[in-house]
């Protein structure tokens, strides 16, 4: 199963279920873990794990 096809899958379920309101936490976890894996070896990282 390809990354495409679980977006695209998950792009119909908010469009027909009308779940508009899940986007914007989606679209958080996905930036927080981009943070997370490109931060990983820097300096950040403590502060980043921290939060948690």
């Amino acid at each position: 199963m390809s990354k495409l096809s679980i977006l695209s899958e998950l792009w119909q379920f908010l469009k027909v279920r009308k779940k508009w309101w899940l986007v914007p936490i989606i679209v958080f976890l996905v930036l927080l873990g981009a943070l997370i894996v490109l931060t990983q070896g820097s300096a950040l990282a403590p502060f980043i794990y921290a939060i948690f």
